[in-house]
């Protein structure tokens, strides 16, 4: 990669990281609210974490590979590839633990996009958030050894 592209890329990742951490401050200054209200606004922050998250794995494969055939797994496909190391291509952008994390919140996305016609189940919203929280100690790790391997 040259030095001009890998600059934006960094640059770029910075940027995204700064909107990840501004959703998970929505999520925590929200966190200790009650109600049904509470609950859907915690449940609009889950989706918008994983809407950012997903905008930063775009970056990525914008710049290396950025080859997803089925239109219809799009979502789970692109979150797969953020794990893989593609040998000669670039390192993996995420742990297995990270990964595991992130499908569980990208299922609950998927769930919220369709839920117009469910109640949301406060316990249950609570449980992504706590995985949520989780993955917001585990991501910054990965994306610094993405980055310390870019640079190598």
């Amino acid at each position: 990669m040259e030095r001009a592209q890998l600059a934006l890329l960094l640059a770029e990742i910075a940027a995204q990281a700064d909107v990840i951490e501004n959703v998970y401050a929505k999520l925590v200054s929200r966190s200790g609210k009650k109600g049904e209200a509470a609950t859907e606004s915690l449940a609009y922050q889950l989706h918008n974490l994983y809407c950012a998250f997903e905008d930063l794995f775009a970056l990525v494969a914008q710049n290396f590979e950025n080859h997803i055939q089925d239109k219809a797994r799009y979502h789970a496909e692109l979150l797969r590839r953020m794990s893989l190391c593609i040998d000669g291509v670039r390192p993996a952008l995420l742990s297995k633990e990270s990964a595991s994390l992130l499908e569980k919140l990208r299922s609950f996305r998927h769930f919220f996009r369709h839920a117009y016609s469910y109640s949301l189940d406060a316990k249950k919203v609570r449980i992504v958030l706590a995985d949520a929280l989780k993955l917001r100690e585990a991501y910054p790790r990965d994306v610094a050894d993405f980055v310390k391997k870019l640079e190598q």
